[in-house]
C-alpha cells in the first residue's frame, strides 16, 4: 500500500494517493506523498505536521515543492532546515531548500556563495536591503569557515555585514569547523557566539569543544550544555557530562542526582554514570523467562509465520519488512516470546532488536545474544583479544548475520571490506585466496580478530583507538590521536571523535562489551572505564 502511494503520487494520481489513506507502517515517504496528495486535491493539511514528517528522499521534497508552490511555506518555515543542511555541509539538500526560500536573482546570488563566499562578501556594503538578503550574508560567512578559516575569522571580526545574531550564529560555524577539525581555538570562537540558538549537532559540538581543552573549564561545560534546548538537555550524554560537571564544581549531590536519573539507562553513558556513582555494572533485574504458551501463542501470529517462511527460503530482506510489521503494537511479554521466536530460527538481529523494543522489563539474554559462541571465542583467544569485545563489535557491526553486506561492500558478521580481507588473507600467508573466501564463516572471523589485533597492537593496546580505527580506518585513529595536546580520558576522546557514525560505533561497542564480560565472566566484568582508558598524544 504504501508502495502504491508513493508511486501514484509520483505519477500525478494524486486522488488515489489521497484515497488510500495513511498507512500504518512507519515509511516518511509514503506519509510525504499522502500530505503532498491531500494539498494537491483541496485537503487542508498542516505544515507543522508536514515539516515533522518531512525526510530527505524524492517523495518528502516533492511534498515541500507544493506546500512551497501553494504558498503554504517559504523562508519563515524553511529557514531553520536551511540553515541545519548549509551547517552540515549537506550542498544538494541546501540548495533545494534555497530554491523554496529565494527569488531567481537571491539564487543566483546563493549560488555564488557557494563558489567563492570570500569573494562574494569583498563586493557587499552597508546593510542587507532585507530578511533574505541578511540571510544571503550570514550563509556565507558559514561557507567561509570552511573554505578559509584562518583568514575569515579575521574578516568575521571586522564585518558590519551582519546583524548581532547572525554574527553569533557566523561565529558559531567558525567554531564548528575548528572543532570538527580538533583544533583547541575552537572553544574561543564558540564563546564569541554566546548563547545564539543553535542546531541540535552545533550545540552539542559547543559542548565538545569545550570538553576538548587542554584544560577544561567545567563550569564552561555545564553553560553550554544549560544553552541547549530542554530535550536535548535531557539526553542520556548531556545528562551525564552535565553531572560530571556539576561534580567538578564540587556540587556533589546534584551530580549524584544525575547520575542516579541515568540508572535505568543501560547504555554507554548510564554505565558510566553507575560507575561514578562507584557501583558495580551488572545485568538489571531480568524478565521472567517466555512460557512455552506465550511461545505457542505468538507463533499463530500470520505476520510472524510469513516473515519465518521468507527467511526459510532465503528472502531475508522481506522477512525483516514483515517480522517489523508484525510486532507493531505488541506488549513486552509478546516481544519477548517473538524474540525467542526469532532466536529458534537463527534470526539473530530480530532476536535482538525485538527485545530492545521492551519498556517496562528486560530479556538480556536476548539482547545481548552469544551466539557461535565457541568457535568466535576460540579465534579471539588465538590472537590474544577480549572475546567480550569481539562480541560487543560484531553485535554493532552485523547483529550476527553471517551473510550480512553492506551498501558499501563490507561482508560476514565482521564486516570485512574486500580490501582488509585482501591485506588480512596476505598477512597469514592464505594461499589462492579470492574474495568469496570472506564470506565463510571461519575465514572472516578469523580475518577480523586478526585485523582488529593488529590496530590493536598499533594503537598501545587501546580498546577506544582500535574501536575506532576498524570502523574509519587505523590511520584516522591515528589522526585523531595525534590531534591531542595532552593526555584525556578515554571518555572525552570518545565523545569527540569527529565522524558521528564512528562516535557513535565506538560507545555502543565499548558498552556492549561490558555486559558482555558479565555474560562471560561470571558477572567480573572488566570496568568501563578502564576499557575507556586515558588517550595521550602519540
Amino acid at each position: 500500500k504504501a508502495e502504491w502511494q508513493i508511486k501514484a503520487a509520483s505519477l500525478g494520481d494524486y486522488r488515489t494517493a489521497a484515497a488510500l489513506g495513511p498507512v500504518n507502517i512507519n515509511l516518511p515517504q509514503a506519509q510525504c506523498a499522502l500530505i503532498q496528495s491531500e494539498a494537491q486535491t483541496g485537503k487542508r493539511v498542516g505544515v507543522r505536521d508536514a515539516l515533522e514528517h518531512f525526510r530527505p528522499g524524492d517523495s518528502c521534497w516533492a511534498m515541500l515543492q507544493t506546500l512551497n508552490n501553494q504558498g503554504r511555506i517559504g523562508f519563515e518555515q524553511l529557514q531553520q532546515n536551511f540553515r541545519d543542511a548549509v551547517e552540515y555541509d549537506n550542498k544538494n539538500a541546501a540548495r533545494r531548500y534555497a530554491s523554496m526560500i529565494f527569488s531567481p536573482t537571491q539564487l543566483a546570488q546563493y549560488d555564488a556563495i557557494m563558489r567563492d563566499p570570500r569573494a562574494w562578501i569583498a563586493r557587499q556594503s552597508g546593510s542587507a536591503a532585507s530578511p533574505l538578503d541578511a540571510e544571503l550574508r550570514a550563509v556565507a560567512f558559514s561557507r567561509l569557515a570552511r573554505q578559509d578559516r584562518d583568514q575569515g575569522i579575521n574578516i568575521l571580526r571586522s564585518t558590519n555585514l551582519l546583524t548581532e545574531k547572525d554574527k553569533q550564529w557566523a561565529y558559531a560555524q567558525f567554531g564548528l569547523v575548528s572543532v570538527l577539525n580538533l583544533e583547541d581555538r575552537s572553544d574561543a570562537w564558540y564563546q564569541q557566539s554566546k548563547n545564539v540558538a543553535l542546531s541540535d549537532y552545533n550545540a552539542a559540538w559547543r559542548v565538545r569543544a569545550a570538553l576538548r581543552q587542554p584544560n577544561i573549564n567545567w563550569q564552561r561545560v555545564k553553560d553550554t550544555i544549560e544553552m541547549m534546548n530542554k530535550a536535548q538537555q535531557r539526553e542520556s550524554a548531556w545528562v551525564y557530562w552535565h553531572s560530571r560537571a556539576l561534580a567538578a564544581l564540587g556540587q556533589t549531590a546534584a551530580a549524584q542526582t544525575g547520575y542516579r536519573s541515568l540508572l535505568d539507562h543501560y547504555d554507554f553513558y548510564g554505565q558510566l554514570a553507575r560507575e561514578a556513582l562507584g557501583q558495580k555494572i551488572t545485568w538489571p533485574e531480568q524478565a521472567a523467562p517466555v512460557t512455552a504458551t506465550e511461545l505457542a501463542q505468538i507463533k499463530r501470529n500470520s505476520g510472524l509465520q510469513n516473515a519465518v517462511a521468507l527467511l526459510g527460503i532465503g528472502a531475508r530482506d522481506y522477512a525483516v519488512v514483515e517480522w517489523n510489521y508484525a510486532i507493531q503494537g505488541m506488549n513486552d511479554r509478546q516481544l519477548m516470546a517473538a524474540a525467542e521466536w526469532a532466536n529458534e530460527v537463527g534470526f539473530y538481529d530480530r532476536t535482538i532488536n525485538t527485545s530492545l523494543l521492551t519498556k517496562h522489563s528486560v530479556n538480556f539474554k536476548q539482547r545481548y545474544k552469544a551466539p557461535f559462541d565457541g568457535r568466535v571465542t576460540a579465534q579471539a583467544r588465538r590472537v590474544g583479544v577480549s572475546p567480550a569485545w569481539v562480541y560487543g563489535l560484531i553485535r554493532q557491526e552485523s547483529r550476527f548475520v553471517p551473510v550480512a553486506r553492506s551498501g558499501v561492500g563490507a561482508s560476514g558478521l565482521m564486516q570485512l571490506m574486500p580490501g582488509t580481507a585482501r591485506l588480512v588473507a596476505r598477512q597469514l600467508g592464505v594461499q589462492n585466496y579470492n574474495q568469496s573466501m570472506i564470506n565463510d564463516f571461519d575465514t572472516n572471523t578469523l580475518f577480523g580478530v586478526t585485523y582488529l589485533k593488529d590496530i590493536l597492537d598499533k594503537q598501545g593496546g587501546s580498546e577506544v583507538l582500535a574501536t575506532a580505527g576498524y570502523n574509519a580506518g587505523p590511520n584516522r585513529s591515528l589522526r585523531w590521536r595525534n590531534s591531542l595536546s595532552q593526555p584525556v580520558e578515554g571518555a572525552i576522546f570518545a565523545e569527540t571523535i569527529p565522524f558521528t557514525e564512528t562516535r557513535l560505533y565506538v560507545k555502543h561497542v565499548l558498552s556492549n562489551a561490558v555486559w558482555y564480560d558479565i555474560k562471560f565472566n561470571n558477572g567480573r566484568p572488566i570496568s568501563l572505564t578502564q576499557r575507556l582508558g586515558t588517550i595521550r598524544p602519540n
